[in-house]
């Protein structure tokens, strides 16, 4: 499997690109727009859906993709609280992180 690596950060969930309504609780991210690449309608994405293993500088946790975090860059994964708490300190922001399918 290939290991992504990049940064993790939180963001407060709502409607995702993906049409789901999540909240903080749901362990869920929004991918990166470049690994993301949403097409016309971006409800259709088939990465929608999918699972991802997050490992940050606390631990590990897998999380369903239901959005798209735009100004993210390749290997970047914006997490819902619920799930940067379980990977990093909240204080931290900001962590190294790294991914799989």
């Amino acid at each position: 499997k290939t290991r992504y690596r990049g940064d993790g950060t939180f963001y407060q969930p709502g409607l995702g690109s993906c049409g789901i309504v999540n909240d903080e609780y749901d362990l869920i991210a929004a991918l990166n727009a470049p690994q993301m690449k949403n097409g016309a309608n971006p409800n259709n994405n088939p990465t929608c859906g999918k699972y991802i293993k997050v490992t940050g500088p606390l631990g590990t946790v897998r999380v369903k993709i239901v959005d798209t975090c735009p100004p993210c860059v390749k290997g970047d994964v914006d997490l819902s609280p619920a799930a940067f708490g379980r990977i990093a300190e909240f204080d931290d922001g900001r962590v190294d992180i790294s991914w799989v399918w």
